[in-house]
C-alpha cells in the first residue's frame, strides 16, 4: 500500500504538470495563431505571451520533475528520501518506459523555457507548439489500458483528447492574457479552433469511457462519480462557450460586449481548473475493472489486442481493432480535404474527381493497413507486418501524392487577416520554400530514408522494441506512410517543390530504390536468425508454425508487393518527362510566334545570325 501522503504529492504534481503544461500550450498558441504576425514575424504584443509560457514551462518541468520522485515512491513504496537515491532514479529514468518518458517530459518543458526567450518567427513558434503537445501525450502511452484489450483504441482516444483539451483550455486561457485588440483579432479564429476541439473532446472522451469502463460494476463507484461530475462540468464549459458565439456574432466587432465575454472567460477558466483537478484524480486511479478469470492473455499484455483466428479472407476483410489515433488523424485529414474541395466548388474553381478518388483511396489503406484485418495480424505473424509495411509505405502514398493535398492547401487555405499579416498560408509557402524543405525533397536524402531505413529498423534491436510498445508501433507505420510520401512526392509528385529533381535523375534514384530494397529483401529471405528479439515467438501464435518461415516469407512479400510500385513510378516518371517535354517544345513554338508577329527575330534567327557574323569575322582574318 502506497502512503496517503505520497499519493496527495503525486496528485498535486500531476495537477500543476497538467494544468500549466495546458496553459504553456495556449500561450504558445495565441504567438502562432491568434496573435497577428507582421510578415512572419512576431508581434511586440507576443512577448508579454512568451513571458507567461516562459514561466508556465517552468513550473511545468518542476511539476513533472517532482511527478518523477512521487511517482517512483509510490511504485516502490518507499519514503520520498529514499526515491532521491540517485542510481535509483537513474535506474527508473534510463530504463522503465513510464521513467523514460516522464524524464522526457522534463526536457521538453526545459527546451520550451529556453526557446521562449528567442522567439521571434512564426515558425518557430509553430514547432515549439508541436513540440509541446508531444511533451503532453508522451506520458498517456503508458496510462491504464482498456478492460477489454482495445489499447489502441483506449489509449488513442486518450491522447486525441488530451491534446484537444489542451488547445481548448489552453486557447481560453491565451485569450484571458489579451488585450482588447488582439483579443477582437484572435477570437472569431480561436473559435474554429475551440469547436473542433470541443468535438474532438467528447467523442473521444466518450470512447475512452467506454472502453476503460465495466459499466456492470462501475455505476456505484467512486470513480464513475467523478466521470459523471467531468461530464456535468464539460455540458456546462460547452453552454458557455454558446453563449460566447452567441455574443461574438454580432456584424462588427466593435459592438461585442468584452465586458461580457471578460465575465464568461473568467467562469470558463475557473470549471476549466475543475474539470482538470478530476481529470487529474481520474488519471492517477484506475478505473473499476470487470472479475478477471485468472488466466494470463499474453495476446493482450503483449500486443494490446486479443489474439485473432487463423487467417482466412473473411477475417482479413471484416476483422477491425480501430486504433483511435490513427483513425483521428485521418478524420482530421478528411475533413480539411473535403473542406478544401468544397470552398473550391462554392468559389465556382474546379477540382478533379479522380484527385478526390485518389485521396480517399489512400486514406482507405492507411485505415485498413491499421486497424483493418492486415493491421490485425501485422501484430502477431511478420508476413503481415511485412504486407502493412508495403501497404503503408509503398502503395497508400502514391494515391495520397497524386491527390494533390497540397496544391489544394495552397488554393483554400485562408490569407492574413490584415495587410500585415503572413497568414496561414503564406506561412505554408514560406515552409515549402525554406531550408528545411529543400534539404528534405532532396532526391538523395529521400532516398536514404525511404530504403536505409528498412536497414536500421529491421537489422537492429530497433524493430523488436518498437512493436513491444503502442508508441514505437504507431511511430513506425507514422515513419512507413511519411517517408513514401516524401519519396513518391518527389519521383512524380504533381505538388509544389522547391527542388524539382531532373527526370533523369529520378530514374536514377528509382532504380537505385529497387536495387536497395530486392538487397534488403533477399538478405531478409536468407537470414537465418529472427530479427524481431523474441517478440513473435512470446505470442505463440497457434497459426505461425515456423517463424523462420513466416520471416523469410515476409522478405518475399516485401520484394514482391515493393518492386510493383517502384515499376509504375517509373513508368510514370517517363510518361511525365515526355508530357514536360512536349510542353516546352510548345512554350518555344509560342514564343517565337509571338516574336514573329512582333516583327522580332525569334531564338534560331539569331542564333543563325550569330553563326553567320562569326563566319565574316573569320573571312576578314583570312
Amino acid at each position: 500500500m502506497s502512503s496517503p501522503l505520497i499519493d496527495s504529492f503525486t496528485t498535486v504534481s500531476k495537477f500543476l504538470g497538467i494544468t500549466s503544461s495546458i496553459f504553456t500550450v495556449g500561450g504558445l498558441v495565441a504567438a502562432s495563431f491568434l496573435i497577428e504576425d507582421e510578415k512572419g514575424n512576431l508581434a511586440p504584443s507576443t512577448k508579454r505571451v512568451l513571458k507567461v509560457v516562459f514561466w508556465s514551462a517552468l513550473l511545468w518541468a518542476a511539476a513533472a520533475a517532482g511527478n518523477i520522485i512521487f511517482s517512483l515512491a509510490n511504485i516502490l513504496n518507499v519514503p520520498i528520501d529514499q526515491a532521491l537515491d540517485l542510481t535509483t532514479l537513474k535506474s527508473f529514468i534510463t530504463q522503465i518506459t513510464l521513467g523514460q518518458y516522464m524524464f522526457i517530459q522534463v526536457l521538453v518543458a526545459l527546451s520550451i523555457v529556453a526557446l521562449s526567450r528567442r522567439m521571434n518567427r512564426v515558425g518557430g513558434t509553430t514547432l515549439t507548439t508541436l513540440l509541446a503537445i508531444i511533451g503532453i501525450v508522451l506520458p498517456v502511452f503508458q496510462s491504464h489500458a482498456s478492460s477489454d484489450g482495445s489499447h489502441a483504441l483506449a489509449v488513442g482516444s486518450l491522447v486525441i483528447h488530451v491534446i484537444a483539451l489542451s488547445l481548448w483550455v489552453g486557447g481560453i486561457f491565451a485569450l484571458a492574457l489579451l488585450d482588447e485588440n488582439d483579443r477582437a483579432l484572435a477570437v472569431p479564429r480561436f473559435s474554429v479552433i475551440a469547436l473542433w476541439s470541443v468535438v474532438a473532446v467528447v467523442i473521444s472522451g466518450a470512447i475512452n469511457s467506454y472502453t476503460r469502463l465495466n459499466f456492470a460494476a462501475a455505476w456505484h463507484s467512486t470513480y464513475a462519480y467523478i466521470v459523471l461530475a467531468k461530464i456535468a462540468l464539460t455540458i456546462a464549459l460547452i453552454s458557455i462557450g454558446y453563449l460566447q458565439r452567441k455574443n461574438l456574432s454580432r456584424r462588427f466587432t466593435d459592438s461585442v460586449n468584452w465586458v461580457k465575454f471578460a465575465e464568461l472567460v473568467s467562469i470558463e477558466l475557473v470549471i476549466m481548473v475543475g474539470a482538470l483537478a478530476l481529470g487529474t484524480w481520474l488519471s492517477s486511479n484506475r478505473p473499476p475493472l470487470a472479475p478477471s478469470s485468472g488466466k494470463f492473455d499474453v495476446a493482450i499484455t503483449v500486443a494490446g489486442l486479443p489474439m485473432p483466428g487463423a487467417p482466412n479472407l473473411s477475417r482479413i476483410l471484416f476483422l477491425y481493432n480501430p486504433d483511435a489515433l490513427f483513425i483521428g488523424i485521418l478524420v482530421l485529414s478528411v475533413t480539411l480535404y473535403s473542406r478544401g474541395v468544397l470552398i473550391l466548388k462554392r468559389r465556382g474553381d474546379q477540382w478533379s474527381w479522380l484527385r478526390t478518388a485518389s485521396f480517399v483511396t489512400g486514406i482507405a489503406l492507411i485505415d485498413f493497413a491499421t486497424s483493418g484485418g492486415f493491421g490485425v495480424y501485422a501484430h502477431f505473424a511478420f508476413s503481415f507486418h511485412m504486407i502493412a509495411h508495403m501497404i503503408l509505405g509503398m502503395i497508400a502514398p502514391i494515391f495520397i501524392v497524386m491527390s494533390a493535398p497540397i496544391t489544394l492547401a495552397l488554393r483554400t487555405l485562408p490569407q492574413g487577416r490584415t495587410p500585415n499579416e503572413r497568414g496561414i498560408r503564406g506561412t505554408l509557402i514560406a515552409g515549402l520554400h525554406s531550408g528545411l524543405a529543400r534539404f528534405w525533397v532532396n532526391p538523395v536524402v529521400a532516398l536514404a530514408i525511404f530504403d536505409g531505413s528498412l536497414f536500421a529498423l529491421y537489422f537492429t534491436s530497433l524493430f523488436g522494441g518498437m512493436m513491444e510498445s503502442h508508441i514505437g508501433h504507431f511511430a513506425m507505420d507514422l515513419h512507413f506512410i511519411l517517408a513514401g510520401i516524401l519519396f513518391f512526392h518527389v519521383i512524380i509528385g504533381v505538388d509544389p517543390n522547391p527542388r524539382k529533381a531532373p527526370h533523369l535523375l529520378r530514374i536514377v534514384i528509382l532504380f537505385a530504390a529497387m536495387s536497395i530494397h530486392a538487397f534488403f529483401s533477399v538478405a531478409l529471405m536468407s537470414s537465418s536468425t529472427l530479427i524481431d528479439h523474441g517478440y513473435f515467438a512470446q505470442l505463440k501464435a497457434p497459426w505461425v508454425h515456423d517463424l523462420i518461415a513466416d520471416q523469410r516469407l515476409g522478405g518475399s512479400i516485401g520484394w514482391a508487393m515493393g518492386e510493383i510500385p517502384i515499376l509504375l513510378a517509373l513508368v510514370a516518371t517517363f510518361i511525365l518527362w515526355i508530357k514536360d517535354d512536349s510542353r516546352e517544345t510548345k512554350r518555344i513554338d509560342r514564343s517565337e510566334e509571338r516574336l514573329a508577329a512582333m516583327g522580332l527575330p525569334d531564338d534560331l534567327a539569331n542564333y543563325n545570325a550569330y553563326l553567320a557574323n562569326l563566319a565574316r569575322k573569320d573571312g576578314q582574318d583570312e
